[in-house]
């Protein structure tokens, strides 16, 4: 991973590039970011960098040893510690037998978050976690000298989700850590670490990505122009989103929703009927993200009836629809929709039958649209 492979963030990537250069690098950092944002992809730029063997003014090389073994995370002296759970897959207590299925997971795209990397490894609904053993064994991975670069990097993830126990473990060793050893602490849930963790370490707030960060990514990843559009529209910065929104389906959210609402106005009843047939079938996670898409249109359109439409992010493509719409309904309706699709999407996630949920909401907004 190098900084240039990462979306935007310029401000950030030239904070770190500095502190290497000028050899001000803490010893203990906290990368502190948003869900799905790019605090483990700057992590790993960041520890290509700073081992990197012919690195220039903005960027690691790429191309040398080192870079090579960062490429493929095999480094000697890069280390992770990351949560861990039960698995059929693997069997395993620590970190290190894991290492070769968090390298392909982190290879295949290293904006994750931890639910995707418990469904990676088949831990069912298990919940991850840092033991006191591993927190432990950081002196015994750490305790020789260098191999090949300049500094030991040790990158734990998630140290958020340790308990008591492992926490104090790690706060041994950040008091008194290991010389030329780095330890970077990567967490999207720094509110949880204790303070005096915290305290230790040299703060890096990274910020979400921008709309225009996360359609560039996507782009650049041979995703279609509408689909990084909607996506950037519907994840607000969480890169981890937008991309599992993208490869979900190529459905056009936007042409789905428009039908359904000109049915609910025309009170359609056998046409509501049919979608929701084509409604009851689809994956509860697809579900519940039509409902989420509703419901951040009905919010744009309250905004725009506001007269605050410059404060709107939404795509060209829904711009029109969400202007003609709000002159369709008033207030009082608007408000009374975004109502009724949260309550749907709360009896969705609670397993009522999709399909009665959907009809009764279509019929639900229809009677709203004759109250205009």
């Amino acid at each position: 991973m190098l900084f240039k492979d990462i979306p935007g963030l310029e401000n950030i990537k030239s904070t770190l590039r500095r502190s290497v250069r000028n050899s001000h690098l803490a010893h203990a950092q906290l990368f502190d970011y948003p869900t799905g944002g790019g605090g483990l992809a700057m992590a790993l730029a960041f520890s290509t960098y700073i081992n990197c063997e012919n690195r220039a003014e903005d960027d690691a090389c790429g191309i040398c040893a080192s870079c090579a073994k960062m490429a493929k995370l095999v480094h000697p002296d890069f280390h992770f510690i990351f949560p861990i759970a039960t698995s059929k897959k693997i069997d395993g207590k620590t970190s290190e037998a894991f290492l070769p299925a968090w390298r392909s997971f982190l290879l295949e795209n290293p904006y994750r978050v931890l639910p995707e990397w418990l469904d990676h490894i088949g831990a069912d609904n298990k919940q991850g976690n840092i033991s006191v053993e591993e927190a432990r064994g950081i002196l015994r991975k750490l305790s020789v000298k260098a191999y090949e670069g300049e500094y030991k990097i040790l990158l734990i993830w998630k140290p958020d989700i340790m308990n008591a126990a492992s926490s104090n473990a790690i706060l041994k060793i950040l008091e008194e850590p290991p010389e030329k050893t780095l330890f970077l602490l990567v967490s999207d849930q720094s509110d949880k670490l204790l303070t005096t963790i915290i305290s230790r370490t040299q703060r890096i707030t990274i910020p979400s990505f921008s709309d225009s960060e996360v359609r560039s990514y996507l782009k650049q990843n041979q995703f279609s122009d509408g689909a990084a559009n909607q996506a950037a529209y519907l994840c607000d910065g969480n890169l981890s989103e937008a991309i599992k929104l993208v490869q979900e389906s190529e459905d056009d959210r936007s042409a789905w929703f428009a039908d359904w609402m000109r049915s609910c106005y025309k009170f359609d009843v056998a046409h509501l009927v049919r979608l929701a047939d084509g409604y009851d079938v689809m994956s509860k996670e697809k579900q519940k993200g039509l409902m989420e898409y509703a419901l951040r249109l009905f919010r744009d359109m309250l905004v725009w009836s506001h007269g605050a439409g410059e404060l709107l992010r939404v795509p060209e493509e829904e711009l029109t629809f969400v202007q003609n719409f709000s002159k369709a309904v008033n207030f009082e309706s608007l408000e009374g929709m975004i109502e009724e699709v949260n309550t749907a999407y709360y009896h969705v996630e609670r397993n009522v039958r999709a399909k009665m949920i959907f009809l009764d909401l279509s019929l639900t907004i229809s009677q709203f649209f004759q109250r205009r």
